[in-house]
């Protein structure tokens, strides 16, 4: 299963990034695309693609058959998980579960917790969030409880409209002895900026909040879409209580998201579909239901089983394709995946994207009439950018630069708050993003792109 990746094999530790080496995996370069839309859904490596056809030979389901094709699909369908427990170094597959995206995860989670809210209690989230971990909320407290006759607060703290930084003296004040549960993403999909995680963390866990184990504090949700594409995230070092992202902004677009749950709270919870494989086998009688270990207690019916998979295998690629360990091939092996070694993938990846988003920022700063949201030169930034140009339709400048050869992105972003809380009118920017794959001249040549059709559509 592992495969034609160039043997291009230097001493343990390298510490340099090859960008040109990196972009050879895939097929979009020669057709001179400048993908800069990545951060809705990145470009898939051609050993994906070949691997999805090596599976299909030999598909069978999992967990429902004694056939050996049967129990080879189990065995990779299983060993995805750990994969997804190794990246975010999780403890055990137990804390993992699989769904199609993001947005399917964190209304998991809101299924779950759903009967565990007691009247009074409160949700705090952010003005910064991405409309699925604010929408499944406000729904919940506006929407669902209440037909039940429980009271439960959306409560929503915001952000300073210059840095684009979550206001975090305003989210402690929403937080209190009431407060189940905090939402907070890891990195914001329009302002590019990165909530402390770890005083977040603080503020839940001194909230006082009394849980049904005897606990006290508050839980702490992480959107972590465009977080994990871009850093190393250590679930246990930053204490979450649940994180989640999506594959497909990791090099798979196969309609995969990964949930990670602390092991208490899953073995507790309430799942969020029901039948099929979340069911203990023969343990349904009229009166009874027993449900699966974990973390099969959480994958109802057929999952996306080649999808799994592949985009568990896109992670291991990643790595050979970073190429901070060139004794070895990852992607095809079922070696753990050492945490030091996706530490160190990551940090490469982290130090490209941030210094492609500080060139677009600094190449932006000369297109005239350009505002741009989110922090400025010099400051952290997830590896996006999105800006405004005065007398510049967002949408029409988004489709001048695709005809260009640009693939630039208008519109809310589902960042629908923030784009509001601005003031903006229509709530629309255009936005540019950057993976691994990007280089300096994707940047230069969409920002000139950017400047040229300003020009243009101003005339």
């Amino acid at each position: 299963m592992r495969p034609g990746l160039r043997d291009e094999r230097t001493p343990h530790g390298i510490h340099s990034f090859d960008v040109d080496r990196l972009r050879s995996h895939f097929d979009f370069p020669a057709r001179g695309r400048i993908v800069t839309n990545n951060a809705a859904s990145t470009q898939p490596p051609r050993e994906l693609a070949a691997l999805l056809t090596r599976l299909t030979e030999g598909y069978e389901n999992v967990h429902r058959g004694q056939s050996v094709a049967s129990q080879r699909m189990t065995a990779l369908f299983e060993e995805s998980y750990d994969i997804f427990a190794q990246w975010l170094n999780a403890p055990s597959r137990r804390t993992i579960a699989t769904y199609r995206n993001t947005t399917e995860a964190v209304n998991a989670v809101m299924y779950s917790l759903l009967t565990d809210f007691r009247d009074g209690d409160n949700v705090v989230t952010t003005l910064v969030e991405h409309n699925s971990n604010f929408v499944p909320w406000w729904a919940m407290c506006r929407e669902i409880l209440p037909r039940f006759g429980r009271r439960v607060e959306c409560r929503v703290a915001r952000f300073d409209h210059r840095s684009g930084e979550l206001d975090v003296d305003h989210l402690a004040s929403l937080v209190d002895h009431r407060t189940k549960l905090v939402c907070v993403t890891g990195a914001s999909n329009f302002l590019g900026t990165k909530p402390p995680l770890e005083t977040i963390r603080s503020i839940a866990s001194g909230s006082g909040y009394v849980r049904d184990d005897g606990g006290s504090g508050s839980l702490l949700l992480v959107d972590a879409a465009q977080l994990v594409p871009s850093s190393h995230v250590d679930v246990q070092r930053l204490d979450v209580d649940y994180l989640a992202f999506s594959c497909h902004k990791v090099l798979a677009p196969f309609g995969v998201g990964v949930l990670y749950a602390k092991e208490a709270l899953l073995a507790r919870s309430r799942p969020f579909l029901y039948g099929g494989d979340m069911i203990a086998t023969g343990r349904v009688s009229p009166d009874r239901v027993e449900y699966n270990d974990l973390p099969w207690k959480y994958a109802a019916g057929t999952p996306n089983i080649l999808g799994v998979i592949v985009s568990a295998h896109a992670l291991r690629l990643l790595v050979d394709m970073v190429g901070v360990d060139r004794s070895r091939c990852w992607f095809g092996s079922s070696a753990p995946l050492p945490p030091s070694i996706v530490a160190r993938t990551m940090e490469l990846v982290r130090q490209h994207t941030a210094e492609l988003a500080e060139l677009a920022l600094c190449e932006a700063m000369a297109v005239d009439g350009l505002t741009w949201y989110g922090p400025g030169p010099g400051l952290p930034r997830s590896p996006l950018l999105a800006f405004n140009v005065a007398g510049v339709d967002p949408f029409a400048l988004a489709g001048a630069l695709g005809r260009e050869g640009v693939e630039a992105r208008a519109g809310c972003h589902c960042a629908t708050l923030a784009h509001r809380d601005l003031g903006l009118d229509p709530p629309a920017s255009c936005r540019v993003s950057f993976a691994a794959y990007n280089t300096r001249d994707d940047v230069t040549r969409a920002m000139d792109a950017v400047r040229r059709m300003s020009d243009r559509l101003r005339r």
